[in-house]
């Protein structure tokens, strides 16, 4: 029988620009589009870090540039646009690929907003990267002009950090959950959502945050009850004492091995950590439900329980 599945896609499904990314999305909905035919229903999430990054630097060059016509860009509107334009593509390759098949059936993207805690202390310390790589003098440059955070990244260069608070709900959730009621292939909660606060009366107000896909993935996949909540990234397997010599790759977990194994430090921050919290959390939220961590290529092959690594309780 068919699952209900919820995928959080990762960066190496979108590329790292407008031409590499409308490339990658006609691979990602073919391997998407394998698993509908298989009779799954699928709701889509994304990252949006190199994008997001991408948007915000572009309206700070029109800022420098012409400071009398523009403003610089709230974070929250460039998630927004983020949103916007990946699921564009994701959308027109993944009802192309259907259609191919002849299969018909809807596809939708919902520009969706997550409601976040503004005491949240992810706010006091900023670990997310957004953006390209910047030299050490171009990093020094956004300090002083824009007030960014910036951490050196693993020897590759220097990129902004900003607040990644946890997803507390999902604003959308009853359009999301009809759409999938209905039928339709949804994309919604792309780069974590749209992170907002609840302020006065009914009034949502964005937020300078992005927030993790893998936690908004998790939170969507257990508000709409799903089976499955699939976590594609760039390695086949999750796996323990990662670039050592004692590296173990892990067939399975359950919750509690996970989080033993995240507290012992095996699963980097900004990487793996999150997709592992992130699985672990979905899992211990109601019976019955697994958590399944590979790359794109082997989705298929993971749902069958040949590769992957899977998360459920027992």
């Amino acid at each position: 029988m068919g699952k209900r599945i919820v995928i959080a896609l990762g960066g190496n499904a979108l590329g790292k620009n407008l031409p590499e990314q409308m490339i990658a999305v006609r691979r990602t909905a073919n391997a998407i589009v394998d698993l509908i035919q298989d009779g799954h229903q699928v709701i889509l999430t994304h990252g949006n870090g190199p994008q997001v990054g991408m948007i915000q630097k572009a309206f700070t060059q029109l800022t420098r540039a012409e400071p009398d016509q523009y403003i610089p860009c709230p974070l929250s509107v460039c998630v927004a646009m983020s949103q916007g334009y990946i699921g564009y593509d994701l959308q027109n390759a993944l009802r192309e690929a259907l259609l191919d098949r002849g299969i018909k059936k809807g596809v939708a993207t919902v520009l969706t907003q997550v409601e976040v805690d503004p005491d949240d202390p992810a706010f006091t310390h900023p670990t997310k990267p957004i953006g390209a790589f910047m030299t050490r003098e171009e990093a020094e440059q956004m300090r002083v002009e824009r007030d960014y955070q910036v951490v050196e990244d693993a020897g590759r260069g220097y990129r902004r950090v900003v607040a990644s608070p946890q997803p507390k709900s999902i604003i959308e959730i009853e359009s999301i959950r009809n759409m999938v009621e209905a039928g339709l292939v949804v994309v919604a909660c792309g780069g974590g959502g749209i992170p907002v606060f609840l302020t006065r009366g009914h009034h949502l107000k964005g937020a300078a945050a992005v927030i993790d896909k893998d936690f908004a993935a998790s939170l969507m996949a257990q508000q709409l009850n799903a089976d499955y909540l699939l976590i594609l990234t760039a390695v086949e397997k999750a796996a323990i004492h990662f670039g050592t010599p004692q590296q173990k790759w892990l067939d399975r977990m359950t919750p509690a091995e996970a989080l033993q194994y995240a507290q012992e430090g095996h699963f980097a921050p900004g990487s793996m950590l999150p997709k592992v919290q992130a699985a672990a959390a979905f899992v211990r939220s109601g019976p019955g439900r697994k958590a399944l961590i590979t790359q794109l290529e082997k989705a298929g092959e993971g749902l069958r329980g040949e590769t992957g690594t899977l998360l459920q309780e027992g």
